[in-house]
């Protein structure tokens, strides 16, 4: 082709570019609320839906409609083996498929029926119910499926554990704090759901559940997993006799830790699993249903319900101020005007919901650290995170808003107190890697801590060198230190949480840049090149969440409108911005197909909550992260300087 056939190529393409990021930005626009800020529906597996039914019968307060509707979206995902997986295109996962039959049987569906058959099958193939996981084993238990020796001990005393115990309730997630204190009231009181419709699945069983003796696994199959696994068979017997006035000091202990923490209508941590176990021990204390904290509990788990005309799906929480601070970035990278209304309206939002007189429970390992983060929930004040206050952060930082200094000063300040000891940052806590307490029986998800991660350490990295930090900061040194310690043999990043390398490795790369490293160093490009060899034949990128499990972590896996944006905006990022791999990239983004809501289609999932064990589809990455890359594309290849200004 000669020079004038490129540039009318040129000129068509660019033309294409300014119309596609048009459309979808106008359609972004509109789903700005009247406050500023924005929200998408998060996705999670059959296992929320199932357990908001599980807790109607729990309660016999069912809901009909709604419950018919959540089972046509049960019915919807369901494999044509049978079974039910925790991510699109994925492995049936036995956990899942015995939740999703049961709530299924619970709303009506005939066991005889050509689905309830198919999945009766393959959860037995797969071993049968009594190979579930923890947390199914918990939910069976409740309603007498399986006897409580049927689940690890976690005696509520575990409440009155000081801090320097090895097992104590400090020495775990944020998550399973809000998790666990609740449900420690519900095993110690081992109350039984209602049931109106005496419901019971033991035709899930290979061996009856009561002729079971041996229930808990090593999580780990290492020695420290046996030797718990010796531990939790002694507190077996013993439990039943622990004092009782212990038990009742403990209980009240649990109960205070968790109804100081209720939040309001955004619940109990603002996560589903916590907000249902508050409400069941609530309820299994004797609360009158009347009562205020029960009442607003019950709502708090309402409003994560997501309701459509033929189907509803129940979010596993609330995701506002990850979705406005994203889309923020999106607007900003496409030239909506910083000053303007749109911009302006998210920026304000976002500032006014900074936690800055609430020293959540981070502040136990930071006691003389103020406040300054952002939560990802609309209200959880207790848990802020490093993450979202990063981005946030960044974003409003862009905005050059002389009116948000204070904020951006305060994030500052927060994430550098938050930084771990090994130079990493962890999401919600500092240093929370006691990870001999993944071995426990009931550590059988592997995601009882908050240790450092790479994604999470790069966006702290990419804010601190937005404001214009280098290597020569203390902080800023330590977390690229950390970094590089931990880059994969073939040069890329994990990502915690986000599906998978390919999110890790964008977020190193962007944090790389902005604090100023070489990015012709090696070890950079050796990530640029896994970046480039990664790149699918049709020019996008593609991971699955199999990519978790070490076996399968190479495995090629479809293009995705989220993927293939994080790798684009990664090698833009390394200087690659000419690459032909980034314009096949773009080419992929351009001719890939849209949603009548202005969103690319994309079915797969995206993110994780806890790998290997839940997964997650945000629904706003479809639209705000393709925005975001073409956007920077047209800004870079239309200017001299192919250099990345912003942090990501």
């Amino acid at each position: 082709m000669d020079v004038r056939g490129e540039a009318l190529k040129q000129v068509a393409v660019d033309d294409r570019l300014d119309q596609v990021i048009d459309d979808a930005l106008t359609a972004l626009k509109t789903r700005q609320q009247k406050d500023g800020h924005l929200v998408f529906d998060l996705e999670a597996d059959a296992t929320i839906p199932a357990e908001y039914i599980f807790l109607n019968h729990f309660l016999d307060e069912r809901e009909p409609e709604l419950e018919r509707k959540l089972a046509r979206y049960i019915r919807s995902i369901q494999q044509d083996g049978g079974g039910w997986p925790l991510y699109h295109g994925g492995a049936p996962d036995i956990s899942a498929s015995v939740k999703a039959y049961f709530a299924l049987k619970l709303t009506g569906d005939d066991p005889d029926a050509p689905h309830m058959k198919k999945a009766r099958a393959l959860i037995k193939n797969l071993g049968g119910a009594e190979k579930t996981n923890v947390f199914t084993r918990y939910a069976l238990a409740l309603f007498g499926e399986v006897p409580w020796r049927a689940v690890p001990v976690m005696p509520v005393e575990l409440m009155l554990m000081p801090r320097w115990f090895p097992a104590n309730m400090w020495r775990f997630s944020y998550w399973s704090r809000t998790v666990i204190a609740p449900l420690l009231i519900l095993a110690a009181l081992k109350p039984r759901a209602i049931n109106p419709t005496d419901t019971h699945i033991r035709e899930l069983f290979i061996i009856p559940p009561e002729l079971i003796r041996d229930w808990q696994q090593n999580p780990t199959g290492r020695w420290t997993g046996k030797a718990f696994l010796q531990l939790d068979k002694i507190l077996q017997k013993l439990e039943p006799h622990f004092p009782a006035k212990t038990r009742r000091k403990a209980i009240e202990r649990a109960l205070g830790f968790f109804t100081e923490r209720l939040n309001a209508e955004d619940g109990l941590g603002a996560i589903f699993p916590a907000m249902a176990n508050s409400v069941m021990a609530m309820e299994a204390l004797g609360y009158p249903k009347d009562h205020e904290a029960l009442v607003t509990a019950k709502k708090s788990i309402r409003l994560l319900v997501t309701d459509g005309e033929g189907e509803s799906f129940v979010q596993p929480c609330l995701s506002p101020i990850w979705d406005t601070s994203l889309s923020l970035h999106a607007l900003l990278e496409s030239g909506e005007a910083p000053a303007g209304e749109t911009v302006k309206a998210a920026g304000d939002w976002l500032t006014s919901k900074q936690i800055l007189d609430v020293k959540g429970d981070w502040a136990l390992k930071a006691p003389d650290l103020r406040p300054g983060g952002w939560a990802f929930q609309y209200n959880n004040d207790h848990y802020p995170d490093v993450d979202d206050t990063a981005v946030v952060a960044m974003a409003l930082h862009r905005t050059q808003d002389p009116n948000y200094k204070e904020a951006i000063d305060r994030a500052e300040e927060w994430i550098i107190g938050m930084q771990s000891s090994n130079g990493g940052w962890g999401a919600f806590d500092i240093d929370n890697d006691d990870h001999y307490l993944n071995h426990i029986p009931f550590a059988d998800h592997g995601a009882l801590l908050d240790p450092p991660t790479e994604d999470v350490s790069a966006r702290c990295l990419s804010f601190l060198g937005q404001l214009g930090h280098d290597q020569n900061h203390e902080a800023v040194a330590r977390g690229v230190a950390y970094l590089k310690k931990l880059q994969e043999d073939d040069g890329c990043w994990y990502g915690r949480w986000g599906t998978n390398y390919i999110y890790g490795t964008w977020s190193v790369l962007a944090a790389l840049n902005a604090v100023g490293e070489d990015m012709t160093a090696p070890y950079v490009r050796k990530a640029v090149e896994w970046l480039k060899a990664r790149q699918n034949p049709d020019g996008g990128w593609g991971e699955s969440g199999d990519s978790y499990y070490n076996d399968k972590k190479r495995d090629p896996a479809p293009s995705t409108p989220s993927q293939t944006s994080w790798a684009l905006l990664g090698l833009m990022a390394a200087g690659e911005t000419e690459d032909a791999c980034v314009a096949r990239g773009i080419g992929w983004l351009l001719d890939h197909p849209r949603t009548k809501d202005g969103r690319w289609e994309e079915p797969w999932y995206n993110a994780v909550g806890f790998p290997r064990v839940f997964y997650l589809r945000y629904h706003g990455y479809s639209h705000y992260f393709p925005i975001w890359a073409l956007s920077r594309y047209r800004v870079l290849s239309r200017s001299n300087d192919k250099s990345v200004q912003w942090g990501m």
